[in-house]
């Protein structure tokens, strides 16, 4: 009797498996920074000290992987806002060489209102990483003195525009 049993259970299993969504999207707020962004599965959370051309910060990356692909969001402070805004090249150049890409479209924008100053770089790049076509698309923005790095990176055939556009669109400041 145990026998059947066990053998439902372990189809029940996995029927349930075979269920489950590769992209199980869920909301998620940062506890280290003042952000809200969807990720595609739950994501893990460290802090390590980086270093930008100069500037030494403790970043903290909240980062989810799926089939490969990797959705993130880095968050750091700079002293001031003019060196945050510097950040920003600093972190896509960092990123564009990493997979040894080429930036196929790229847009900055500058905005000041009030006492609040911010820019961000928008890109999509390709490249290589051990021979497998690499795309890194990546939103990195500053407002004040904390800066953000907002990426999607993976093999090439797995960046899907639907879902790079879910993961950078849900990415708000609070």
């Amino acid at each position: 009797m145990r026998t059947p049993l066990l053998s439902l259970l372990a189809a029940a299993a996995l029927l349930l498996a075979a269920c489950s969504p590769t992209y199980n999207w869920r909301d998620v707020s940062s506890e280290s920074a003042p952000f809200r962004a969807m990720f595609p599965d739950k994501p893990a959370s460290h802090t390590r000290a980086i270093d930008l051309n100069g500037l030494k910060v403790n970043m903290t990356m909240t980062a989810a992987q799926v089939e490969g692909t990797t959705f993130a969001v880095g968050a750091a402070e700079a002293p001031d806002a003019a060196r945050a805004e510097a950040a920003l090249a600093a972190m896509k150049t960092a990123l564009v060489n990493n997979i040894g890409a080429t930036v196929t479209s790229e847009k900055a924008r500058t905005a000041a209102s009030g006492s609040t100053r911010s820019a961000a770089i928008d890109i999509d790049a390709r490249g290589k990483r051990d021979g497998v076509p690499m795309r890194l698309v990546g939103h990195f923005e500053s407002r004040d003195k904390r800066f953000y790095q907002v990426i999607v990176m993976g093999p090439e055939q797995s960046v899907s525009k639907e879902n790079v556009d879910m993961f950078l669109s849900s990415f708000k400041l609070q």
